[in-house]
C-alpha cells in the first residue's frame, strides 16, 4: 500500500468530509481513480475495498479523508466542481473588457468540458436512477456540491463584470441562469441520453460554441 497517503486532516460523513474547494495531488489521483471505477463499473463499482486497491491506497487513508462511501461521492462532487475554473482578478473597476470576456469564455469551456465528460455523466445518471429512493442523497449532493459551488464562483465573476462596467443587469441569479442555459441549453440532457452532440466534440468545437453563447449573453446584458 502506498505509506504516503496519511495527510494531517480529519474525515467524515458526507456532511463534513470531501467538499473543500482544493485537494492534494494524491487526493486528486484517489479521486480520478474513483471517477474511473464509477465509469467503467457503476455504483457497485465505489466500494472502500475497491476504490483503495485501484488506487493504491489504505482504507484508513480513505476514511480519513472522506470518511464514508457516501463522503467519497461527495468529494468526487466536488472534486468535478473544482474543474471549472473562475477567473476574478485584479481591481473590478480597471478589469479590461478583452479580460473580461475572455474569463466568461473560459469559465464557460470548463463548464462544457466537465458536464460533457464521462465522469459527469456518470454521476448525473446514478442520481436521476437514485431520485425514487428513500434516504438517496446523490441528487441533493449534485446540487448543493455540484452546481451551487459552481454557481456561486460564477455569480462572483459576473459581478465583477458589472462593477467593471461591462454588463448591466439587476438580478445576478437570473443572469447566471441565463448565462448558464445560453453555455449548456439542452446539451447535457442529449449526451445523458447517449445522443451525439457535435458541439462536445473537440476543444475548438466547444470553444467555437460558448463563443456564440458569451455573444448572446452579452447583447442581453452588455453594459454597451
Amino acid at each position: 500500500m502506498d505509506q504516503h497517503c496519511e495527510i494531517d486532516q480529519t474525515g467524515g460523513g458526507a456532511d463534513d468530509a470531501g467538499y473543500q474547494e482544493r485537494f492534494t495531488a494524491r487526493q486528486e489521483e484517489v479521486l480520478e481513480a474513483a471517477l474511473g471505477l464509477l465509469v467503467k463499473g457503476g455504483e457497485r463499482a465505489i466500494t472502500t475495498a475497491g476504490l483503495a486497491r485501484a488506487a493504491n491506497c489504505s482504507k484508513e487513508s480513505l476514511y480519513k479523508w472522506f470518511g464514508d462511501r457516501d463522503g467519497v461521492l461527495a468529494a468526487m462532487i466536488a472534486y468535478q466542481a473544482s474543474k471549472v475554473r473562475v477567473a476574478v482578478g485584479g481591481p473590478s473597476a480597471t478589469r479590461p473588457a478583452e479580460s473580461f470576456r475572455a474569463d466568461l469564455e473560459g469559465f464557460g469551456i470548463d463548464l462544457l468540458a466537465v458536464l460533457s465528460g464521462p465522469a459527469s455523466l456518470a454521476l448525473n445518471r446514478l442520481a436521476i436512477g437514485q431520485a425514487s429512493r428513500d434516504g438517496s442523497r446523490l441528487g441533493d449532493l449534485l446540487v448543493a456540491r455540484g452546481r451551487r459551488t459552481v454557481s456561486t464562483r460564477a455569480k462572483a465573476l459576473i459581478e465583477a463584470g458589472r462593477r467593471a462596467g461591462h454588463l448591466r443587469f439587476a438580478d445576478t441569479q437570473e443572469a447566471f441562469e441565463t448565462l448558464y442555459g445560453l453555455i449548456v441549453r439542452d446539451m447535457h440532457v442529449r449526451l445523458m441520453l447517449g445522443e451525439h452532440v457535435p458541439a462536445t466534440n473537440s476543444e475548438r468545437a466547444m470553444a467555437t460554441h460558448v463563443a456564440g453563447a458569451i455573444d448572446q449573453f452579452f447583447r442581453l446584458y452588455g453594459a454597451e
